[in-house]
């Protein structure tokens, strides 16, 4: 199985506000190993980036002067992803941003060129309900040594997010999480196949039994005796 892990800088976070892509991370699975075949362009966005997204990912505009516009990559990235399983964190906002790239080049949607997208996001959203599951986050629950992200880059989060991915899921490799398309409003709509997972069967304790046998008594007793279950025994 061919995956492929990606992540996109941005200028800023709303795509219907002109915000445009302004870097592209790939990171190649072959069968769950790195093989190294990475991708990486940085694109000038013809704007400048919000103040507070240069705080994230400090690229400036400077920086950016030089450097290829979406247009110039769109093929190279094109032919990279082609028939890939496509693995995002947060996949709807670097999908709604690429998506608008490739509206602006006269390219068909990215979920037309790859095999399906997994969000990590969801993922971790099922494994640790309430928690924060965010890249830092599962990096430090996981193991995941992300010590040099001091701020964020598209090739480094794909990378950790290759690490994260793995370590999520060891021993559940038929967990599978496919984006099957979008709803009016762009947004992404995911299909999940937990059949994957074995859950464990916990039985009540003594002291649970007994607790639970007291409520059904007092519910019985306000009742005046009329419980339905009194009558299935």
């Amino acid at each position: 199985m061919r995956q492929i892990f990606l992540d996109t800088e941005t200028t800023g976070l709303s795509v219907d506000n002109g915000d445009r892509v302004i870097e592209i991370g790939c990171v190649e699975l072959v069968n769950r190993k790195l093989t190294g075949n990475n991708l990486h362009f940085y694109l000038n966005p013809g704007r400048e980036s919000h103040e507070e997204a240069l705080k994230v990912h400090g690229i400036t505009s400077d920086f950016l002067r030089d450097k290829p516009q979406f247009g110039a990559v769109v093929d190279a990235l094109l032919d990279y992803v082609k028939g890939a399983e496509v693995i995002i964190h947060n996949a709807a906002f670097d999908i709604g941003f690429l998506n608008k790239e490739l509206e602006l080049v006269n390219r068909a949607p990215l979920l037309s060129h790859v095999s399906g997208v997994v969000d990590t996001l969801l993922m971790a959203k099922e494994m640790f309900p309430g928690k924060r599951n965010g890249l830092d986050s599962l990096c430090d629950r996981l193991g995941v040594d992300n010590s040099g992200r001091t701020l964020h880059g598209a090739l480094l989060d794909a990378e950790l997010l290759a690490d994260v991915y793995i370590n999520l899921t060891r021993g559940q490799e038929t967990l599978m999480m496919d984006m099957v398309g979008t709803d009016r409003n762009g947004s992404v709509i995911v299909q999940a196949d937990l059949r994957g997972f074995s859950l464990p069967v916990v039985l009540a304790n003594a002291q649970e039994l007994a607790a639970h046998d007291d409520l059904l008594m007092q519910l019985d007793k306000s009742s005046g005796g009329k419980t339905l279950w009194r009558n299935l025994n």
